[in-house]
């Protein structure tokens, strides 16, 4: 049986009706970044071809961005130990299990966030980083989901590169 993407198989349950696409893209990156980590291995997994990034970085930045996006848009700032992951982000390090477990800690976080969003609150004002950037909580839970399915997208990129072996499920729906 074809499954179809995240986005064809109806609401992600608990989550509002406006936050319902980036639920979506959530689960979709979930799914691609679990396949990406198990047909790549180890050493391969933090290869750099041509310079580009590892996949390894992809799906640890893509992790940890997010968290620090969702922290933005709860309006809070950055913890000391969100700085400091972000300061190690492009060092080689970690198994492809390890990474797995951070990006699916990071994706089911990140829908627990939208699921308790109240969408009154989704023009409040916020700020990013040390400079204080303008955005709202729509902004930032908008641009993490976004963000997230751009490295995925990239690690998928790059695990083909490394190892010859396409990743993406032939039999979905794309």
């Amino acid at each position: 049986m074809t499954v179809p993407e995240v986005w064809l198989r109806g609401p992600v349950p608990n989550v509002p009706a406006p936050l319902q696409p980036l639920a979506h893209a959530l689960l979709q990156a979930g799914e691609d970044a679990e396949r990406v980590l198990s047909s790549i291995n180890d050493d391969a997994l933090w290869e750099r071809p041509g310079g580009a990034a590892a996949v390894g970085f992809h799906i640890r930045h893509a992790a940890q961005a997010l968290d620090r996006l969702f922290t933005y848009a709860r309006g809070e700032g950055l913890t000391d130990a969100q700085r400091s992951a972000l300061r190690s982000e492009k060092e080689p390090g970690g198994t492809s299990g390890e990474l797995g477990t951070l990006f699916s800690h990071a994706v089911a976080a990140a829908l627990a966030q939208l699921a308790g969003t109240n969408p009154a609150s989704l023009g409040d004002a916020r700020e990013v980083g040390r400079a204080r950037l303008p955005s709202t909580a729509l902004g930032l839970l908008s641009h993490g989901a976004e963000h997230t399915a751009r490295h995925v997208g990239q690690a998928i990129t790059t695990s083909i590169v490394v190892t010859n072996v396409q990743v993406h499920d032939p039999s979905s729906s794309r």
